[in-house]
């Protein structure tokens, strides 16, 4: 482990290519959901960049986490799902910033399959910082940087679209 902050925009660079050479093997039919929040903003900036015309859509953990009745991670303005399209028998890339222990991609996938059912699911991730507590691991992934427990990664959305990440 190394104590230098990955550089988001270099992560996000090979995370488009990793996506792109899957959407090209697929033709294009890839339907990006981001995951609010950080996913969502990398989720948008990879639907644009790609090119995609299929849907986007987007996801909201807060009411199958489980820590939700203890208050957990509901501050701040709330973002809803919006899944404006089918998504039984799609090819589903879900799109998150930071995989840390797994709790809210597993969170997700509930709230995604209240929808439907999906043909398959890939995960996509900026930045993988290792302490899986669930058996979940990225299909895509922009950078591995393994992190104690008690430190976190801030994922900011600049003003020009630009992704930047530091450390708490």
């Amino acid at each position: 482990m190394t104590n230098r902050t990955p550089d988001a925009e270099h992560a996000y660079r090979r995370l488009l290519e990793a996506v792109r050479r899957a959407s090209d093997a697929q033709s294009g039919k890839l339907i990006l959901v981001g995951v609010h929040s950080g996913g969502a903003w990398i989720a948008e900036r990879l639907w644009a960049d790609l090119g995609l015309d299929t849907p986007l859509g987007f996801l909201s953990s807060a009411f199958h986490r489980d820590d939700y009745g203890q208050g957990k991670r509901l501050t701040g303005p709330s973002k809803t799902t919006d899944l404006g399209f089918e998504i039984t028998d799609a090819d589903i890339v879900l799109v998150d910033d930071i995989l840390f222990t797994g709790r809210t991609v597993r969170a997700v996938l509930n709230e995604l399959f209240d929808y439907g059912r999906p043909r398959r699911v890939r995960l996509a991730v900026l930045i993988d910082r290792g302490g899986r507590e669930l058996p979940i691991q990225a299909d895509f992934c922009g950078a591995v940087h393994e992190l104690p427990a008690q430190c976190s990664f801030e994922f900011t959305r600049n003003d020009d679209g630009s992704f930047s990440l530091g450390l708490e």
